[in-house]
């Protein structure tokens, strides 16, 4: 196939994928997307390398079960020799869910689950799914910040020993449609109220986060001691790797690490990860706090949504609470964060230099929702030491 992608201005997406019917739906869904231009298709690892001989993508859309070498083997040769932004497209099993969570650890910059395009509505689900992660990839600079020129250079031979069996192929519905739909607040979710007090309570830490949240999240949740305040987590991920991420976080924390449920009870020492696909809001209960996990409309394009989070923070805990925006794109959180500060809680955003991508923490700066904005080494110690203040007032 030759090269597609030669529009200026676009984002030059190539698609690795062993299903036909997907590589045709992601380049037609690439196609669609007035700010993506279609590079190139490739069936395997190999076929791809082919085609970025002389110059390469912008970002890739990489499977991880291919022919010849599996998709974690690739992603890690790229990052080794000629590293690019890559989003993920995985399974929706169990092995997909630790895979993904290599996947992050190898550079790849979003994990998306493969979507089913079975229906017009599927399809417009995708399209903004997955526009938006490649646009964020490109906009982290995971792999390099510049349009490569150079080409990749080609394998000696493939890793038979890592090679994976074909999967099933995906149905995709004739009728296709990639209108991205409205963008809501989380006034579709629950009502805005005025700023007011709340009643004191034990202190709680409301943090959200999107493209390279993982590891930030990985950094800051494994660096506070076991008895640090309870700690609500919104990671924009999708539902079948959420669990899997907190089980993740959990070995390497002192604190327990939970997927969120329904109804379950705040305890300091905590902390409780959206599922994905759900919202979480935070409820007053009696002297303490519960959360409740919902469905709804997409929130800020998104479920969960940070501003769904922080917005019900806000009314429930008041004071009695500290948001924290990390790094990601788009603007999730910058309005919820700033019903926070009006309510008396303590507000902060991850600084740019220590983002992988600004936009988030930017907009709440911006908009003066954070009080400051400060590098993902120093959040621990805020916490910390925001804590001792908040329990010193009760």
């Amino acid at each position: 196939m030759s090269l597609l992608g030669t529009t200026s201005g676009t984002i030059r997406v190539m698609i690795v994928d062993d299903s036909a019917l997907i590589r045709a739906a992601f380049a037609k869904l690439v196609q669609e997307d007035p700010g993506l231009s279609l590079f190139a298709v490739a069936s395997d690892p190999f076929d791809a390398v082919g085609k970025m001989a002389s110059v390469m993508p912008d970002v890739l859309l990489l499977d991880l079960e291919l022919p010849r070498m599996d998709g974690l083997t690739f992603l890690r040769k790229i990052m080794a020799q000629s590293p690019l932004p890559v989003v993920v497209c995985s399974s929706h099993s169990k092995k997909g869910s630790d895979v993904m969570l290599r996947a992050l650890e190898l550079g790849a910059a979003e994990v998306l689950a493969k979507p089913d395009l079975s229906s017009p509505e599927a399809w417009a689900d995708a399209a903004m799914k997955i526009g938006h992660a490649l646009r964020a990839a490109v906009q982290s600079g995971r792999g390099g910040r510049r349009r490569r020129e150079g080409g990749f250079r080609v394998f000696d031979r493939p890793d038979t020993a890592d090679a994976t069996p074909r999967k099933p192929q995906v149905h995709v519905a004739s009728a296709i449609h990639s209108a991205p739909g409205e963008k809501f607040t989380a006034d579709v979710v629950m009502a805005h109220q005025p700023p007011r007090p709340a009643p004191r309570s034990d202190p709680l830490v409301a943090i959200g986060a999107s493209t390279g949240g993982t590891e930030a999240l990985r950094e800051v949740i494994g660096a506070l001691p076991h008895n640090a305040p309870a700690i609500l987590v919104v990671q924009h991920m999708p539902r079948e790797f959420t669990a899997a991420f907190a089980n993740r976080l959990d070995s390497l924390s002192q604190m327990t690490v939970l997927e969120a449920t329904d109804g379950h009870a705040l305890r300091r020492g905590e902390v409780l990860i959206a599922p994905g696909n759900y919202h979480m809001l935070l409820q007053r209960s009696g002297q303490g706090y519960r959360v409740e996990v919902m469905q709804g409309p997409y929130v800020s394009r998104h479920r969960p949504s940070v501003d769904v989070l922080f917005r019900s923070t806000a009314q429930a805990a008041a004071q009695n609470a500290l948001g924290i925006l990390l790094t990601g794109m788009g603007d999730d959180g910058a309005t919820g964060l700033g019903e926070m500060r009006a309510a008396g809680a303590r507000t902060l955003a991850q600084d740019e230099e220590t983002s992988i991508v600004f936009g988030m923490p930017r907009e709440a700066m911006r908009r003066g929702a954070a009080m400051a904005a400060l590098p993902l080494d120093a959040m621990v110690g805020e916490i910390m030491a925001w804590d001792v203040r908040a329990g010193a007032r009760l």
